[in-house]
C-alpha cells in the first residue's frame, strides 16, 4: 500500500458537485492499493498513520498525532500512486489491484484507521471522479509505503 498524508487545515470531496467529506484540522490521506496487500500492510499503516507526530505542541515542535489534537481525517483511494512511468509518457496502472481487491483493502484501511484514532473518518467516493480541496498546512506532506517501512 502506499498512502500520501497531507497535514491540512481544512479538506473537502465533492462528487457530481455535492460535498461528500469535509473536515477541519487533521489529515488528508490518498491511499493506492496493490494486488499483494493484505492486512499486515493495512494495521501497519493505520496505527503509523494515526499516531505520526507531526503537529505541533505548545512550543511549536511537530510533536503531536492527529490523535493527539482529536482531528479528523479523510481516506481517499487513488489508484494512480502505483503508476509506473518508466516506459513512454502514458502511466500504466498494471500495479494497481482490480477493484475485486482493491474495493475490500480500502473499507478494511478506513476501519483500521478508526479503530486506532477511536473515532468515524470520512471517505471519499471510490471509484468516483472527486473534487479534492485542501489547505494543506505547513506544507507537511508524506510519503509511505508498506512495502517499503522506512
Amino acid at each position: 500500500m502506499k498512502v500520501v498524508i497531507q497535514r491540512v487545515a481544512y479538506a473537502s470531496v465533492e462528487v457530481e458537485q455535492k460535498k461528500v467529506a469535509d473536515i477541519g484540522q487533521g489529515l488528508l490521506i490518498f491511499v493506492g492499493i496493490e494486488e499483494a496487500d493484505n492486512q499486515e500492510d493495512i494495521d501497519w499503516l493505520a496505527a503509523k498513520i494515526v499516531n505520526l507526530r507531526i503537529f505541533a505542541d505548545a512550543n511549536q515542535v511537530m510533536n503531536l498525532s492527529v490523535k493527539d489534537i482529536h482531528g479528523d481525517i479523510i481516506v481517499v483511494s487513488q489508484f494512480t500512486l502505483h503508476a509506473s512511468t518508466k516506459k513512454g509518457n502514458r502511466p500504466s496502472y498494471i500495479k494497481a489491484a482490480k477493484p475485486e481487491i482493491s474495493i475490500p483493502a480500502y473499507e478494511n484501511f478506513v476501519k483500521a484507521i478508526e479503530s486506532v484514532l477511536g473515532k468515524k473518518v470520512q471517505t471519499g467516493i471510490f471509484a468516483a471522479d472527486m473534487k479534492v480541496s485542501l489547505l494543506n498546512d505547513g506544507p507537511v506532506t508524506i510519503l509511505m509505503d508498506s512495502k517499503n517501512k522506512e
